[in-house]
Order: C-alpha cells, then structure tokens, then sequence
C-alpha cells in the first residue's frame, strides 16, 4: 500500500449508505448519507469527532445507492484529495456456505449472493446495491466483500444442522449465524483486554436493533443463536426471533395468511415493535410508563437470559459474557435484567460499574467475569481487506 492510499469501507443499507475511511488502523474519517430517495442527508466527523460535513443533498445527488456514492466520492476527492483509495471493502450479511473468508467481487460472486437474498431480504439487496454503485464509482478498484457469516463457518454439522432430511442441509438449509464481524471484532478486543479469560468459554451478546448471541472458546465460534436466517433467536426491534413454527402453520392454514404476510409480520410487525405497540427503539420503550413497553424489555432480557443457559450448556460452562451492539453498550437496564438471577451459573454485577458504562461490569471476585466492549464493525472489515489487498 502505498503512503497516500487508503481503504474505504461501505456499508449499505435501505435508506443509508455508511461509510469510513481508514489509513492501516486509524479512521481518519467516517459519515453517512441518510434519507436516499426521500431527504438525502450527507454528515461526516473525523476520528477527533470534529464535523467535517452536515448538509442536506439534493434529491438528485442521492436518490439511489449509485447517486449517493457518487455524492460520497466527491466530498472525499475534496476532503482527501491526497488519498487514493487502494481498495474498497463491503459488509456483506450473508455469505452462504461457501464463504469463509473475504473475497473479491466478481461477476460471478454477485450472481452466487444475489441468490441469497431471500434468506436476508432486510440486508442482501442493498449491500449488494453498495457494490454495485462503489464498482461504477472507483472502476479498476479492487471491490472486497466482508461476510457476516463467515465467523461462523468453522462449526461441525452436528451444530448447524437441522432434523431435517439430510438432502435439505446438502442444498443450504442450514443454520449459518450471523454478526460475525462483530464477533470477531470484539473477541480481539477482549483479547487485548483480558487474555486468559478471552482463550476460555466466552458469550458474547450483539444487543441492537438486530440481536444475537455466540458462544466462543479460545475466540472461536462454537453456536450461534441466528440460524438459517436473521430471524432466528432472541426477538429484536422489529423481528420475531425464534418462533414455533407451528405458528407458521396456523397463520398459513387458518388466517390464510401467505408467504409475503408472514414475512412481512415476522421480518417488520414483530420483536420489540410488536409486543409494545409503541416503538422499536429501546430508548423510547425505557423512558416510556406503558405496561407493553415493559413487557417488551423483560421479554428481552428473559430471551437473553435463555440463551445465556443453552450456550453455556454448549460450552461446558462460562468464563466471561460480554455485552455489545447499541443495546448492549448503552443500556445499563438491560444488561441488569439480563443478568438477573443468573447466580447459579457464577454471573454476578457490579451495580456502580453497569451504572457507569464501565469496561468490567462484575464484581472482581465473580466466577463469571461481565464486560462491556464497543463493537466496531467496519474496522473489522478494514482489517481483513488489509489482509487480503496485502497477501
């Protein structure tokens, strides 16, 4: 790499583009633009928090990913005229089973994931629009794509199988995971941060709009909660989580509710949006008095606590659980619930620190130690495309 060139990070979603720019480990800038198609938003800090853009952008200048990319690339050609952009690298939610490291993008590759969208429908189409658009924006740059899924590739069959017939696990029914960027992410930090208890049985739960849990020993994944899909699991902002698919059946044979309602209901109507009535936005449901708020966090927290006992059970037992994402950084609430009356597998907290938002959340005598730790996602990604425009 040479001394002026930089890597770009993207990562596209329905309504936004997220964007960070990286020179080896340090984030010299990071932004967004918000609002494609409606009230395009272009906002941009560098790594000191100093705001370098705040405007809002023609409709024409971002009415799609292609539009919005370009209004990227030309704030960046002013703002960091002297930064070539040596190669740009995409979070990619799903990989399928073929995908266990980054890859660059082809033709073929795009053709293989867009065959995947089904099983992501939230996420696939508009990170694969990302790269479409960022291949016509930086034509001849090498284009990396970064897979949620691939931490998880190493599992055995025994784990990611179904009690299905075999051939449906041979085809791709299979349970994948998901938030493995983060995972990996924050599993090197614990590293750094605690190395004995980073090389033993760790949980760590990725609590945001989207929620999962993975159960690690020696920084590795082991289980998963997300399975086939970003549905399976603990119920998030808007998503059902696990659900018995008797329900399914019942809603298809006597609702008479077909394929797009369900997805729709599971995928939009559910999680902490459904059970509330009010919001899927943790914030908003904490400040809020209604009894169905309530009722939304502690079913949280109560799912939480579940897989906290069925991945520890994987795992033998449990040396630390950490808590990341934007629920999990920030709310001192949840991770208080979440912890309740889990004694008996040695989880205890500190009360002060959980208040605090400190690092270490247990008390330093605890058998379980708790942390909080800040996931970083895209430079995760950067990391890997490093390795690999490097190899």
């Amino acid at each position: 790499m040479t001394t002026n060139s930089a890597i770009l990070v993207i990562n596209a979603g329905s309504s936004s583009i997220k964007f960070q720019l990286f020179d080896g480990e340090h984030s010299l800038l990071r932004g967004q633009v918000d609002g494609l198609g409606t009230d395009p938003h272009l906002s941009v800090h560098d790594d000191a928090g100093t705001t370098l853009a705040d405007r809002a952008l023609p409709a024409d200048d971002a009415a799609c990913h292609d539009t919005a990319l370009g209004a990227i690339v030309g704030f960046l050609a002013t703002a960091a005229p002297d930064r070539a952009i040596r190669a740009v690298g995409h979070r990619v939610v799903h990989g399928g089973p073929d995908h266990a490291d980054p890859v660059p993008v082809d033709d073929r590759l795009l053709a293989a994931l867009d065959r995947l969208e089904p099983l992501a429908p939230l996420h696939q189409p508009h990170n694969l629009a990302g790269i479409r658009a960022a291949r016509i924006a930086f034509p001849g740059t090498p284009q990396i794509a970064c897979f949620d899924t691939a931490f998880h590739r190493g599992h055995p069959r025994v784990v990611d199988t179904f009690a299905l017939p075999a051939a449906f696990y041979d085809e791709g029914v299979r349970r994948y995971g998901f938030h493995g960027l983060s995972y990996e992410f924050v599993a090197g930090r614990l590293a750094e941060i605690a190395p004995d208890v980073g090389r033993g049985r760790v949980i760590i739960a990725h609590l945001g709009n989207g929620a999962s849990m993975c159960a690690l020993r020696d920084g590795r994944s082991v289980s998963t909660s997300m399975g086939f899909s970003a549905l399976d699991g603990l119920p998030m902002g808007t998503r059902s989580g696990q659900i018995d698919p008797g329900v399914l059946l019942y809603l298809m044979q006597e609702r008479g509710m077909d394929g797009d309602a369900i997805a729709d209901l599971l995928y939009h109507r559910s999680g902490l949006l459904g059970l509330s009535g009010l919001s899927s936005d943790m914030r908003t449901l904490e400040a809020s008095d209604d009894p169905a708020a309530q009722l939304a966090i502690e079913h949280f927290a109560l799912r939480i606590r579940r897989e906290t006992g069925a991945l520890a059970a994987i795992l033998g037992g449990l040396d630390a659980l950490v808590f990341t994402g934007g629920i999990g950084e920030h709310s001192a609430r949840v991770r208080s619930l979440a912890c309740a009356d889990m004694g008996w597998l040695g989880v205890a907290l500190d009360n002060d620190a959980n208040e605090a938002q400190a690092t270490r959340l247990s008390p330093a005598e605890a058998k379980v130690a708790v942390y909080r730790i800040e996931t970083d996602e895209e430079r995760m990604i950067a990391r890997q495309v490093q390795r690999l425009v490097h190899a």
